[in-house]
């Protein structure tokens, strides 16, 4: 399997994102343009062009909300495991002051790095994106809906 890292830990969904989705924007962008230019017809292709605006941001969102919301809840579980693996101790008090980008970018850091990077989000603030830009060694994660 390839090495995962900052610049390629991102997943596409292949039917969704590469077939479903331009479909729909071409169906989209066709519809608009028969609007300007079948002034007969010019109501029904804005009804169309409406329709399928709807399907696309439909098939966006509730793809987006099932899966990234559970995903969302795992990846708090799995903080809250860690770090009790790693400190021996609840990380109530510690993740009421993350925010959840901080919390999934620690995922990526193995043990000793985690810790070092943990320390920076809580006293420096750092973003979930600099967390990310920061690990030495990726701790890759192939299992990501």
């Amino acid at each position: 399997m390839k090495t995962q890292n900052y610049t390629n830990h991102k997943k596409y969904y292949p039917p969704h994102h590469f077939i479903l989705l331009p479909i729909l924007i071409f169906l989209f962008v066709f519809g608009i343009r028969k609007a300007f230019k079948d002034e007969e017809n010019q109501l029904i292709w804005i009804l169309f062009s409406t329709v399928i605006f709807l399907l696309f941001y439909l098939a966006f969102m509730l793809r987006q909300h099932y899966a990234l919301g559970n995903q969302n809840r795992i990846i708090r579980l799995e903080f809250k495991q860690r770090y009790f693996e790693i400190f021996g101790k609840r990380s109530d008090d510690v993740e009421e002051q993350l925010n959840f980008g901080q919390i999934a970018a620690l995922r990526f850091a193995y043990d000793d790095e985690y810790k070092i990077l943990l320390e920076k989000a809580l006293t420096q603030k750092i973003s979930g994106d600099d967390i990310k830009k920061s690990i030495n060694r990726w701790r890759p994660d192939f299992h990501r809906v």
